[in-house]
């Protein structure tokens, strides 16, 4: 097994000593540690929750018949992610880390696919989805960076 302080092979998930939780400057790592030692110190953890209000204000004016339906499954997947980065990074091994972060990036997926959707059927303004549109596509990338750096670990 590999311990909680072995598993990131890289610091640049690190949030850096210098910089505000849900800040992501390019990926300088020259101030950072070379422990994570809690899955509120990755970058990637911070910008989902980032996402996940983001969905929340986006949802919260759909109308009334979408609250089980569409505005539930955004917010579901939305919470998945971070939370998936959060109960990877607890596991015990980098293998099951690797692992739930494959699921964060299937919740971005479903996440785009629903927030396509919400704008497609006029329920959100393109320009109200922007964002989080951009928050997506930073996301994905991300998890794919961390997930290939786990994977050389693992």
């Amino acid at each position: 097994m590999v311990g909680v302080e072995n598993k990131v092979a890289s610091d640049k998930w690190r949030v850096t000593s210098n910089e505000q939780p849900g800040e992501c400057p390019d990926m300088d790592t020259s101030a950072t540690s070379s422990k994570v030692a809690s899955y509120r110190d990755l970058r990637v953890w911070q910008k989902g929750m980032e996402l996940v209000k983001a969905v929340y204000v986006i949802t919260r004016p759909l109308p009334p018949e979408e609250k089980f339906g569409l505005v539930a499954q955004m917010r579901r997947a939305a919470v998945s992610v971070p939370s998936n980065i959060a109960e990877g990074h607890a596991r015990k091994s980098t293998a099951e880390f690797v692992h739930f972060i494959s699921v964060a990036e299937g919740s971005v997926a479903e996440l785009d696919t629903q927030l396509t959707l919400c704008v497609d059927l006029g329920f959100c303004a393109p320009t109200n989805a922007e964002a989080a549109f951009g928050m997506i596509t930073e996301l994905k990338k991300m998890l794919n960076a961390l997930r290939r750096s786990l994977s050389k670990v693992a």
